[in-house]
C-alpha cells in the first residue's frame, strides 16, 4: 500500500483513499472500506486486549471513524462458566442508556480514538492488503469464469521452465509448454492469442489455463473468420489435430445453396490461411461431413483417391481399399493422415492397397475353401463353388434350403441334399463338442440348458468369464449388449430377468 493509506485518523480522508485503492485494483470501493474496518478493528485489539470484540466502522459520507467494544446481554454473567463470560454483561448491571436493550442484544459503548503508532499502522496496512488482494481474486475468477471456450489476447509477462505466464490486464494465466504448438516459441513481452480452457479457483486464487493446442482453440478461429459458422448456418461436426503439423475440420451445413468447405477456405483461400498464420502454418484439411460414414471416411482420407470401403459396424471398423500408389498418401507421414481421419470420424481405419485386399481375399477363399473341404468331406471343387456363392460358415450350408443350394449350378438335389445332411451333422457334432468343453470349464446347467442362447452364444459367455447363472445375472442389460451386439435391449432385458427369478423366491 502507498505510504498515505493509513495516517493519524484525525488528519486523513479514509474515504478518498478507498476510492483512489478502488480505483487503482479496479475493485468495489465498499470492499475497501469493510478491509479498513477490519484493519482498524485488528488496531484496536491490538491496544484494548484481543480478547475483546471491538469492531470499527467508518461513515461512508463523512470518512469518520468509530471504534466501538461489543458486549452481548445476558440473564445471569455468573451462571456461565469463567471463561464465556467474557465479552458478556448481566441485564442487571444496564446503566440507564441501555435498559431498553433484551436478552440477546449488545451494548455498544464507543472507545476513545486511537492513536496509530508504527505497529499499529503496519498492522492495519498488512489487513488491508490482504483484504483487497482476496476482493481482486474473486474479482478475477468472476471475470473469467464465463469465459470458458473463448479466445483472448495477452501480453507474454514472463517464461517459467517453458511456461508462459500472460497478462490478460484483469489477470494473470498459465499457458502450459505442452498446450504450445510444435516448436513454437515466445518471448517476453510478446504478444499473444490463446484459447482459456479451463478457469478454477484454489487456495491461490483463481488458476486460468490457456491452451493454442486445443482442438477447439482452431474451431473459434474458424468462428471468428467465416461468419456462416459464427451465424450458425455452417455446422463444425468434429475436429482432429497434430498441433503445428495438420488438422482436419469437418463441417456441414443444411443450406444447400452454399459449399461449407469452400465457404470455409474462403476467397483465394484467404479465411483459411489466416488460420494457418496463427497456427504457425498448420496444414488444415476441410472435409465435408456426411451422414453416411463410408462417404465421410473417404473424405476425411482425402487428398488420396479410394477404390472401396468394407465396413464392419459391430467393430466400428472400416477396412478402406486404396490404389498401391496412393498407398503413402492415404497413410500420410508417419501415419499421420490415416490417424486423423480416424479420430475425426470415431471409426478405426485399415488401409490396404488394391494387391493386398486381393491378396486377403485370396488367403480368405483358400482358408475358407479348405474349411468345407475337411469338415464336409468334399473336392475342391465343391468347395470352391460353395465360397464362390458366398457361404462363410458350415451353419449357413446347414440352414439353407434345398431349393437355393440346387440352384446353384453343378449342384443336382441328391448332392444338395448331401451336402446339407453333411453339414447339419457337423454343425451338431461341433455343438456336442463345445458343451462338453463348456461343462468342464465349469458352465452350470442352467446356462447349459438356457432357451436364449445357441452354442456360439455360450462359447461367447465363457470368453467373457461368464459361467454361471448369478454371473449372468450380475450383469446389466448395457454388458450383455456389449457382448453380443446384435441383441437389442428389449431382449436382453428379458434374458436378465429371467436368469434372477431364483433370487426372489422364498
Amino acid at each position: 500500500m502507498e505510504k498515505e493509506d493509513i495516517r493519524d485518523s484525525a488528519t486523513f480522508d479514509i474515504i478518498d483513499v478507498a476510492k483512489n485503492i478502488a480505483k487503482e485494483k479496479g475493485i468495489d470501493e465498499l470492499e475497501v472500506i469493510d478491509a479498513m474496518e477490519l484493519a482498524i478493528a485488528k488496531a484496536g485489539r491490538t491496544k484494548y486486549g484481543f480478547e475483546l470484540d471491538i469492531r470499527a466502522h467508518v461513515d461512508k459520507k463523512t470518512g469518520r471513524i468509530g471504534l466501538f467494544r461489543y458486549q452481548e446481554v445476558v440473564e445471569d454473567l455468573n451462571a456461565l462458566p469463567s471463561e464465556e463470560r467474557i465479552n458478556k454483561i448481566n441485564l442487571s448491571s444496564l446503566n440507564n442508556e441501555h435498559k431498553s436493550l433484551k436478552v440477546g442484544e449488545h451494548v455498544k459503548e464507543e472507545l476513545p480514538p486511537l492513536d496509530f503508532g508504527r505497529i499499529a499502522v503496519q498492522t492495519a496496512k498488512q489487513v488491508i492488503f490482504s483484504k483487497v488482494k482476496e476482493a481482486e481474486k474473486i474479482m478475477q475468477f468472476n471475470e473469467f469464469k464465463d469465459k470458458v471456450g473463448e479466445i483472448v489476447n495477452g501480453i507474454v509477462k514472463r517464461v517459467e521452465y517453458g511456461n508462459l505466464i500472460v497478462d490478460l490486464g484483469k489477470g494473470e494465466a498459465i499457458l502450459r509448454r505442452e498446450e504450445l504448438l510444435n516448436r513454437e516459441i515466445f518471448r517476453r513481452s510478446d504478444r499473444i492469442r490463446a484459447y482459456i480452457h479451463e478457469v478454477k479457483h484454489d487456495l491461490k486464487g483463481p488458476q486460468i489455463f490457456l491452451s493454442r493446442a486445443h482442438n477447439n482453440f482452431l474451431v473459434k478461429l474458424f468462428f471468428q473468420e467465416v461468419p456462416e459458422i459464427y451465424d450458425g448456418i455452417i455446422e463444425v461436426k468434429s475436429v482432429s489435430r497434430d498441433p503445428g503439423s495438420r488438422a482436419k475440420i469437418a463441417v456441414y451445413t443444411n443450406e444447400k445453396s452454399i459449399d461449407p468447405v469452400g465457404a470455409c477456405v474462403g476467397m483465394r483461400g484467404s479465411r483459411v490461411q489466416a488460420v494457418v498464420n496463427e497456427l504457425q502454418g498448420e496444414k488444415i484439411d476441410i472435409v465435408l461431413w456426411s451422414e453416411d460414414i463410408a462417404t465421410f471416411v473417404v473424405n476425411a482420407l482425402g487428398p488420396a483417391e479410394v477404390d472401396k470401403v468394407i465396413i464392419e459396424e459391430d467393430l466400428k471398423k472400416i477396412d478402406v481399399i486404396v490404389p498401391d500408389e496412393q498407398l503413402s498418401l492415404a497413410i500420410g507421414r508417419k501415419g499421420q493422415n490415416v490417424r486423423l481421419a480416424s479420430s475425426l470420424s470415431g471409426w478405426s481405419i485399415d488401409i490396404l492397397t488394391t494387391s493386398q485386399e486381393s491378396d486377403r481375399r485370396n488367403e480368405e477363399f483358400k482358408n475358407l475353401s479348405q474349411k468345407f473341404i475337411s469338415q464336409l468331406d468334399v473336392d475342391e471343387v465343391i468347395a470352391h463353388l460353395l465360397v464362390t456363392e458366398g457361404f462363410s460358415s458350415i451353419d449357413e450350408v446347414a440352414l439353407v434350403s434345398l431349393e437355393e443350394l440346387t440352384s446353384i449350378e453343378g449342384f443336382d438335389e441328391n448332392l444338395s441334399k448331401e451336402l446339407i445332411e453333411r453339414a447339419k451333422a457337423c454343425v451338431e457334432k461341433i455343438r456336442i463338442e463345445n458343451l462338453s468343453k463348456l461343462k468342464e470349464s465349469g458352465f452350470d446347467d442352467y446356462l447349459l440348458n438356457n432357451q436364449f442362447f445357441n452354442t456360439n452364444q455360450l462359447m461367447k459367455l465363457n470368453e467373457n468369464q461368464i459361467k454361471t447363472r448369478d454371473q449372468l445375472a450380475d450383469l446389466s442389460n448395457s454388458e450383455l449388449i456389449e457382448i453380443f451386439r446384435e441383441m437389442d435391449k428389449e431382449k436382453a432385458d428379458e434374458i436378465i430377468m429371467d436368469s434372477r427369478k431364483h433370487w426372489f423366491k422364498s
